[in-house]
């Protein structure tokens, strides 16, 4: 292949390639959410990356961004529609209803991976992003929005995010309520027309609650004298508004009341809810979600109230990196670097490598390959980020002993026997603990 191809051969604008550096503090992240989930009690639920369009048209509403602007979509081969999922809800809904999963049992569900968005990219916002989502199906009761809350506030206070995020709150709530209260916007919306850039002027006839999410500066003290929806809210929804907000009071959960919350994505009702930031500049939204209990219907299953909320793992590692919040020892991911030097020591690196990985299932060992002397593979050692260095050479191969030199400690180099090496790396890794 001729260089001049080869040079060409780049990733697609907005598709990121995720490289060693940057994977182990993406897998510091997951971690930290999936352990929390387990503390819940929520499974894990896995759905293609492709899907029928029309599963989108029908969830997500024909008159949003995501569906007008925003979607990857394509024939098939067999001339049919699909598109690679522009957010998790709508295809967990379809697996639900397609296995029968919420028929007279609730779910506890959350899955992660890649979603797919044509925008501009930018810092924070990509064409193929990541992002952790939570579902919860068959629980209609203020109190799993509490919990789903709770859990969203401890992975970001177990994050160290806690001091850096805002819980903001709104309710929609019925589409009934919603309906009327439309009208009265469009109505007030119509009488400031002038006054709505572009872009709100298209969203009137189409989507205009999004309207009120609007960033143009412009048109800031227009909005703020606009109807509220909720001071139009019927009686059940703002019982069940007034249940999640003394909840949170009681439990010392801070949050916010934005009335011009509405999300992006025409599913929702009655609570919604985003964790923001101001570090991260226009990038603000760290993780939304919020009930949408006409879906599981919407898409051919019977009545099921459903909630849940979706995190963008990109954003989150650059808000923890924006903030260097990582642990230090984030990156490493070697423990113990076994050199060998000359022919017997390297035949017995191998064995010997093995034989701590069957005696230390949680030790991080590197065995050092293509020869050298011992200071170049000293070095190595160093650059590995491992703590330890195991000296394997002609002297110890005939003695059946192993060096343990630390590399970042100030301490003497010792000299153990081979056999009791495995139980010595124990005691030196348990103590570091």
């Amino acid at each position: 292949m001729s260089e001049s191809i080869v040079s060409k051969l780049k990733g697609l604008r907005g598709m990121n390639d995720l490289l060693p550096d940057q994977s182990s503090k993406w897998q510091y992240v997951e971690a930290t959410f999936k352990h929390i989930l387990a503390r819940y009690g929520y499974s894990e639920i896995r759905t293609p990356v492709l899907e029928d369009t029309t599963l989108f048209q029908r969830s997500i509403g024909e008159a949003t961004d995501v569906v007008e602007k925003e979607m990857y979509t394509f024939d098939d081969r067999n001339g049919e529609s699909v598109t690679l999922r522009p957010e998790f809800t709508a295809g967990v809904v379809r697996s639900v209803i397609e296995h029968g999963l919420a028929f007279n049992q609730t779910q506890r569900l959350w899955t992660t991976g890649p979603v797919f968005r044509y925008e501009r990219p930018q810092k924070g916002r990509y064409r193929q992003f990541h992002q952790l989502s939570v579902e919860i199906f068959n629980l209609a009761g203020p109190d799993i929005d509490v919990e789903l809350i709770l859990l969203s506030a401890r992975l970001l206070r177990e994050l160290g995010l806690s001091d850096q995020v805002t819980l903001e709150l709104n309710s929609l709530g019925t589409p009934e309520a919603r309906a009327e209260y439309r009208s009265l916007l469009v109505d007030y919306l119509t009488e400031h027309k002038h006054e709505l850039d572009e872009d709100s002027q298209r969203r009137l006839t189409t989507n205009p609650l999004r309207i009120l999410d609007s960033k143009n500066p412009d048109m800031a003290d227009m909005l703020a004298g606009a109807p509220r929806l909720i001071d139009h809210l019927d009686d059940e929804s703002r019982a069940h508004f007034d249940y999640l907000k003394d909840r949170l009071t009681a439990l010392g959960i801070p949050f916010r009341i934005n009335t011009r919350l509405v999300r992006g994505l025409d599913y929702y009702s009655r609570t919604v809810f985003e964790w923001t930031t101001t570090a991260l500049g226009s990038q603000g939204t760290v993780c939304g979600g919020g009930r949408y209990d006409g879906m599981v219907e919407q898409l051919g299953g019977k009545h099921v109230p459903a909630i849940g909320f979706g995190l963008g793992i990109e954003r989150l590692v650059l808000l923890l990196e924006t903030l260097d919040l990582f642990p230090d020892t984030i990156g490493n991911t070697v423990d113990v670097y076994l050199t060998a030097v000359g022919t017997r020591a390297e035949q017995m690196a191998l064995p010997l490598a093995e034989q701590l990985r069957d005696q230390l299932p949680s030790l991080r060992l590197q065995l050092h390959c293509g020869g050298g002397s011992f200071k170049s593979q000293i070095k190595k050692a160093d650059r590995s980020g491992a703590r330890i260095a195991l000296l394997l050479g002609e002297e110890e191969s005939a003695n059946a002993t192993v060096g343990i030199k630390f590399l970042r400690e100030e301490r003497d180099q010792e000299q153990v026997s081979q056999a009791q090496l495995g139980e010595r790396l124990a005691v030196l890794f348990e103590s570091a603990q």
